[in-house]
């Protein structure tokens, strides 16, 4: 088989990377960045992109070179390792859980009208999601995401090209940026940088969905395992980018601050679209925006189950392939039902929990990223598997930067 052809058929974590990714960190987070401050945290955005390349990337490259997933890989690593990974895992998860699910409550309600109120949206969006993925497990969340990704980002890039050509980009320009050195400012940038493009903690997802790719493809090489990664995480910055541009364009300046209501928020989302295309295309938008999050609520309630799963079969290195779908069934009804119950107190005050959300990811980092790094430098990995001494020095200089990141973060909260 050609080698072009074999990469194609290999496709597919990578789009369920992306399709995770294309959520609350793009749609709420890189949005409120470009609104509230223009066009002067693009520079975080990036950093954050270029900075957790690295960490995210040894997912897949350990798994299509060892046959493992990460956290197989942390249990080599010592116990500590691997008990840090599952108190990060639990501490977060329902938190996550609750906030991809209240922003596609959102859009649902907005979309469709039916004064359900977020919290009956959100009962309804997790039942479907655990339904499909029940019924049609990896293969059905494989080939949606590349049709979903490919559509929002379509949307997206067309609404901001509309933005630049009717002079919007001269007056996001021409207004003064606010000052980032408070407080506030820091607490969200480090949030923004938690969950842009996508909490690190995805490596793992992204070695299990690579593992569980090769066992309908066949094995997965290093070459592809890249290759596909890069189609994913290249998709997710740059969408984030578009949703950032479209905030700094259209909001920076407007005298109008995001709500912290899900369904008024999701409203302004959509009205950004309709500013820029038309009013017509805001219900076309809209469906847009309530598939991205719902492929991110999807992927998402597939992950932390999936994860669950897998430190079952750890735990109980006897346990039946029977066992393990069995502890998977169990976890994919506990997690939403528990993130439920976070909802019904938080649903008005969705960007408090996303902002909470975002920095336990953000402050996580670097252990997971440490955590990563010695793995695909360890004698488990093929020498030729590894990374070269320059793509090490890179990686490298991305922790320190985590790193210093964090203590900043900690030093503003405690001052």
């Amino acid at each position: 088989m050609p080698k072009s052809r074999s990469i194609l058929r290999s496709l597919g974590p990578g789009f369920l990377l992306a399709g995770a990714a294309i959520g609350v960190s793009h749609l709420v987070q890189a949005t409120r960045a470009g609104a509230d401050y223009g066009f002067l945290l693009i520079w975080i955005l990036l950093l954050a992109c270029i900075t957790k390349y690295p960490f995210l990337e040894f997912g897949p490259r350990y798994a299509a070179s060892t046959g493992e997933h990460l956290i197989q890989g942390y249990k080599r690593l010592g116990k500590l390792p691997y008990a840090l990974f599952i108190f990060i895992t639990v501490g977060s998860m329902f938190i996550i859980q609750a906030a991809v699910t209240i922003v596609t409550a959102g859009l649902a309600e907005q979309l469709f009208g039916m004064a359900l109120g977020t919290f009956s949206w959100s009962l309804i969006i997790s039942a479907i999601c655990i339904a499909l993925l029940l019924i049609g497990r990896y293969p059905a969340l494989d080939k949606s995401m590349k049709f979903i990704v490919s559509l929002l980002g379509l949307a997206t890039l067309i609404a901001v090209v509309l933005a630049f050509g009717d002079g919007r980009l001269d007056r996001s320009l021409s207004i003064s940026s606010p000052d980032i050195w408070n407080t506030a400012s820091i607490a969200f940038i480090i949030a923004f940088m938690g969950w842009m493009p996508i909490p690190l903690d995805a490596a793992v997802w992204h070695s299990i969905w690579t593992r569980e790719k090769s066992v309908s493809t066949g094995k997965i090489s290093i070459r592809e395992a890249f290759a596909d990664f890069n189609v994913g995480y290249l998709a997710a910055a740059i969408i984030g980018l578009l949703f950032f541009l479209m905030g700094a364009l259209i909001m920076f300046g407007s005298n109008t601050e995001f709500s912290g209501n899900g369904v008024e928020f999701s409203g302004q989302l959509v009205a950004l679209y309709g500013a820029t295309l038309g009013p017509w295309s805001e219900t076309l938008v809209a469906i847009a925006a309530l598939i991205a999050m719902f492929s991110t609520t999807l992927a998402v309630t597939d992950a932390f189950p999936r994860v669950l799963s897998e430190v079952y079969m750890i735990e109980k290195p006897d346990a039946t392939t029977s066992e393990k779908w069995n502890s998977y069934r169990l976890a994919i009804f506990i997690i939403p039902a528990v993130a439920l119950v976070i909802l019904s107190y938080f649903s008005m005050t969705f960007t408090v929990l996303i902002d909470f959300a975002t920095a336990l990811s953000f402050l996580s980092a670097p252990l997971l990223a440490w955590f990563n790094y010695k793995l695909v430098t360890s004698k488990v990995m093929r020498k030729e598997d590894q990374p070269g001494k320059q793509y090490r020095f890179f990686s490298l200089c991305c922790l320190v930067v985590l790193v210093l990141f964090n203590f900043v973060y900690i030093y503003t909260m405690l001052n």
